[in-house]
């Protein structure tokens, strides 16, 4: 089982605290979909024979591709790779470019999950960084997802920022389950080196983050999400029975994985490598004939150690018997070990085979994680 993500590098403004690849000029878009579909001939043999099971649209902002964009883009990768009949094929969507005739046309050439940059129902904070949309379109364009037939939805909120009291998270999370909305990404602010925020926070326009409200605000959301009957399957995500992410998920369970434009990566247990981030010079070489990327070769504590990362983010945890297959006892040995100090302190737990996070831990998790490395 693998998975394909397309990285769309197109917005229509900079929110002030991402760091994501990409650009506010659209002029390129039509060139930049041919690139992509070049691309994916030049890498055909990536996935080998594997079966594809996920087709992810990120970026930027996928919403922004027209109903000829995706349909050629989806027809090429089904002729190219083993496109599984029941993939999960997702794209990422500002609430104000959901329309009516939008969602349609997304339902009609094949979508069936959206994941909707909603980050707040409140106009203050949507103002603060700089988003595109207002609440109500916040509000809107759920219901009009809903009425278009769409019910695998995900929407990401955002916490811990300036302008968001304890009162309006707690709004925010409710609002979301009462919709019925079945999955959430949920993620702190992170002030990213060279973003619009970095810059406005050191010349004192805007306030610093405080590590201790998103703290507060991380444990109010995995309490509520709780009482609501959410799984917290991993750091950030909490789902409904049933609704998890595919495409995610098999990020997590290190499954491989081909990225495709700008700045996108790839996996493929063994190595991983890097698109350049770069449209004008991504385009250029494609149109040389040459996929410009750059490649890591992970030696096997690299890839002991990103199995750890990454698994100890997940609800599963660590699975012992399965690191002992791939890596050997003497780091089976290694992790029950290193893992004592934190499971009498209450931040992790030894369940059956698997070492993993209690809820106090999951606060704690890049730092735990760290300290079982090797």
């Amino acid at each position: 089982m693998s998975g394909i993500y397309l990285h769309i590098p197109f917005c229509k403004q900079a929110c002030y605290y991402c760091n994501f690849h990409f650009s506010t000029s659209l002029s390129g878009k039509e060139t930049m979909v041919n690139s992509l579909l070049e691309e994916i001939t030049l890498q055909k043999d990536y996935l080998g024979l594997e079966p594809v099971h996920t087709i992810y649209f990120g970026g930027g902002t996928p919403s922004l591709l027209d109903a000829v964009h995706l349909q050629s883009l989806l027809a090429k990768l089904r002729a190219t790779f083993r496109v599984a009949a029941d993939a999960e094929i997702t794209l990422e969507a500002n609430p104000d470019d959901l329309t009516a005739d939008k969602l349609a046309m997304l339902k009609e050439v094949g979508i069936n999950r959206l994941s909707i940059g909603i980050q707040s129902f409140h106009e203050a904070d949507l103002v603060w960084m700089n988003r595109a949309h207002n609440s109500q379109q916040a509000r809107d364009c759920i219901q009009l997802a809903r009425e278009t037939g769409f019910e695998n939805l995900t929407i990401d909120l955002i916490y811990g920022g300036p302008t968001l009291s304890d009162e309006g998270w707690e709004q925010n999370v409710q609002q979301a389950i009462a919709l019925g909305i079945p999955h959430l990404s949920c993620y702190a602010l992170t002030v990213e080196p060279g973003t619009a925020l970095d810059h406005f926070i050191k010349k004192k326009k805007m306030a610093p983050t405080d590590p201790d409200k998103a703290a507060r605000h991380f444990e109010m959301l995995m309490q509520w999400l709780e009482t609501a009957g959410y799984e917290h399957y991993e750091i950030s995500n909490f789902a409904l029975p049933g609704w998890h992410s595919r495409h995610n998920s098999s990020y997590w369970q290190g499954k491989s994985y081909l990225g495709l434009g700008p700045s996108a990566h790839s996996f493929n247990g063994v190595s991983r490598q890097w698109n350049i981030a770069n449209n004008a010079q991504y385009i250029k070489s494609i149109a040389a004939g040459k996929v410009p990327f750059e490649i890591e070769s992970l030696t096997t504590s690299m890839q002991f150690n990103e199995y750890i990362m990454t698994a100890l983010r997940t609800s599963a945890g660590c699975q012992l018997e399965w690191v002992a297959e791939k890596f050997g006892t003497d780091l089976v040995n290694h992790l029950i070990a290193n893992s004592q100090s934190f499971i009498r302190i209450g931040r992790m737990e030894r369940v059956g085979d698997a070492l993993r996070l209690t809820k106090a831990g999951r606060l704690f998790a890049d730092g735990i994680a760290g300290d079982l490395f090797i």
